[in-house]
């Protein structure tokens, strides 16, 4: 099982108790530090995974932070917790920059088990920056924060690794903040930086600004809207963006029908089942219908990546990597329930 997989069913595990989860300590036995497992470090060895890390800062003796994580015989990693239905907010971080100024930390992880806020200190050099450089929601997993954690497990560690990145997350973060501000109230500077004169040319006054604030606030929503309309049909029907003259030269490949015949003869179904292919992959439906497609397959150098069609409550895939076509008989179960749901839309 790799790193997401592992992950996800974490996630939908976490889901499940974290309404029975009261108090920091059950937080920290039940999702913290199982979390930190998955991450590959040994919680229960104090060489590695130190609880209660003592380190006096200033006038401030005595006190300690909740987990240290040490690499390299230095406590490299710094980890607050609180309890899981606390709302992690700047007050909480005020212990860890404390420790991050008198420790060889190069990072902080202020977390409440569902969510985990990763600090480093890249404005100034050994003072512990107020605004993370990752946010990592259990509860809402994705691919790219996904991608960003796994270069936090103990195999894969590597500080200047993480700070090469670290940078542009953090400023990535802040910049879809202000967007996000601007979308939802947007300033009297932002209004009058797009009423430009080839849309209003007279005075911008107060009025006028108001005006247009809830113009351009419909404005986002409806781009916004017409934009997730487009992505979902390219979903729904995978190769809607290919011309005709385009799709009759793609052709599913050796590979690709290898995978998708291996599928359709654990189906052992007479229905009508076609191979599809778009400039990114293969893909199998259910008769002529497109949006009856039952899984994707994507042929790569590492890892090959097969995605079943799930038709709960929204059009997701869910994911698998393969190396060798057998592998796939582990999900049989999966692409049996796939299948008999699309044949009963």
């Amino acid at each position: 099982m790799d790193f997401i997989e592992s992950i996800t069913q974490f996630s939908k595990r976490v889901e499940n108790i974290k309404d029975n989860i009261l108090t920091e300590e059950s937080t920290k036995t039940s999702i913290i530090l199982p979390f930190f497992q998955l991450l590959g470090y040994d919680v229960f060895n104090p060489s590695e995974f130190i609880p209660e890390y003592t380190a006096d800062a200033g006038i401030k003796k005595g006190e300690k932070v909740d987990y240290a994580i040490i690499i390299n015989d230095e406590p490299l990693i710094l980890v607050e917790t609180k309890p899981v239905n606390t709302e992690l907010t700047t007050r909480h971080i005020n212990q860890l920059i404390r420790y991050f100024s008198v420790t060889k930390a190069k990072f902080g992880i202020l977390t409440n088990g569902i969510t985990y806020q990763f600090y480093s200190d890249l404005e100034d050099h050994n003072k512990m920056d107020t605004v993370p450089f990752l946010k990592f929601d259990l509860l809402h997993i994705r691919r790219e924060s996904v991608d960003e954690l796994k270069r936090f497990q103990k195999d894969a560690f590597d500080v200047k690794s993480i700070l090469n990145s670290a940078s542009d997350l953090k400023y990535m973060t802040m910049v879809k903040n202000i967007i996000h501000e601007q979308f939802e109230n947007p300033s009297d500077q932002f209004v009058k930086s797009l009423i430009t004169k080839n849309i209003y040319s007279g005075t911008k006054t107060q009025a006028v600004l108001d005006k247009f604030r809830g113009i351009i606030k419909k404005a986002f929503d409806e781009y916004i809207n017409d934009a997730i309309t487009e992505r979902l049909s390219a979903v729904i029907s995978p190769d809607v963006i290919l011309t005709p003259a385009q799709k009759d030269t793609l052709s599913v490949s050796s590979e690709e029908k290898e995978v998708l015949d291996f599928v359709k003869n654990l189906l052992n179904t007479n229905l009508e089942i076609k191979y599809k292919k778009t400039s990114r992959y293969a893909y199998m439906q259910l008769g002529e219908a497109s949006t009856k497609w039952i899984c994707r397959v994507y042929i790569r150098k590492e890892q090959h990546l097969f995605t079943l069609h799930k038709f709960e409550d929204t059009n997701y895939e869910c994911e698998y990597y393969f190396d060798d076509v057998s592998q796939l008989n582990m999900i049989f179960n999966e692409i049996k329930d796939t299948f008999q749901k699309c044949c009963k839309l």
